[in-house]
C-alpha cells in the first residue's frame, strides 16, 4: 500500500509519513502543487493533503491540481487539506 501526502507547508508533514510507515504502508511527501502524473507515478491507494499556514480564502493559496479529484482515490485533507476539500 502507498499514500501519497501532499505538503502544503505543515510542520506535521513528515511526522504524518512517519506514521503512515509505521503502519507499514510506504508514503512519499510531493508539494502541494505537485501535477497529477508525477502523484500517479507513485500508484498511491490514498492522498493526504497536509495542513499549512495558508488561508483557503486567500486568492494566492496553494491548490493541488485539480485533475487529482479524478483519480478515484480517498483523500484525507488535515487541517488546511480539510479546508480545502
Amino acid at each position: 500500500m502507498s499514500v501519497v501526502i501532499l505538503d502544503f507547508g505543515s510542520q506535521y508533514t513528515r511526522l504524518i509519513a512517519r506514521r503512515i510507515r509505521e503502519l507499514n504502508a510506504y508514503s512519499v511527501i510531493l508539494p502541494g502543487d505537485a501535477p497529477v502524473e508525477r502523484i500517479a507515478a507513485h500508484d498511491p491507494h490514498a492522498v493526504i493533503l497536509s495542513g499549512g499556514p495558508a488561508s483557503v480564502l486567500d486568492p494566492d493559496a496553494p491548490r493541488p491540481d485539480p485533475r487529482l479529484f479524478d483519480l478515484d482515490l480517498p483523500i484525507l485533507g488535515i487541517c488546511y487539506g480539510m479546508q480545502y476539500l
